[in-house]
């Protein structure tokens, strides 16, 4: 089950999205698809087959996001989370062996084309959770325990 939160950037981000689905793109798409289908034969017609399957997966992202916006908690920052981890932080982080993650905690809506982001579902997050600087932790993975040290806590205002 996924998290209901999200920051006020990823939010923004995925109405985006649905505003351009729904209000540019779609109506680009079904143009092709009416358009290809006046041609005749629509079995053999590769622009109806193409356009009318990205026409479906429009559909089903603007259904999805239609049903998830509304249920979205946008987490805004506040003054009390400094000098601890919480949602919506970046870490820098570092495990005995000097290897050194910096990641910002998000909702999962947000992960998405990220590499510097990780859901506040994940395993990582879950352990960083209330964290100062300095602080140690222990993360559960697949190969056993890994002990992770807290270098740096920042919010973006």
């Amino acid at each position: 089950m996924k998290t209901n939160l999200i920051t006020p950037e990823g939010y923004n981000q995925l109405q985006k999205e649905h505003d351009h689905l729904w209000y540019e793109k779609r109506p680009e798409i079904t143009k092709i698809v009416n358009w290809a289908a006046s041609l005749g034969d629509r079995s053999e017609n590769a622009d109806y087959t193409f356009n009318k399957r990205l026409l479906r997966q429009i559909d089903r992202r603007v259904r999805y996001l239609r049903k998830r916006l509304p249920d979205l908690k946008i987490v805004q920052y506040d003054p009390q989370q400094a000098g601890k981890v919480y949602f919506g932080a970046w870490v820098e982080i570092e495990n005995e062996q000097e290897e050194i993650k910096r990641f910002r905690i998000v909702g999962p809506d947000e992960i998405y084309d990220r590499k510097d982001y990780i859901s506040i579902d994940a395993p990582m997050a879950r352990a960083l959770l209330g964290k100062e600087v300095d602080d140690e932790f222990v993360v559960r993975t697949p190969e056993g325990e890994k002990l992770w040290y807290v270098n740096t806590i920042e919010y973006r205002k």
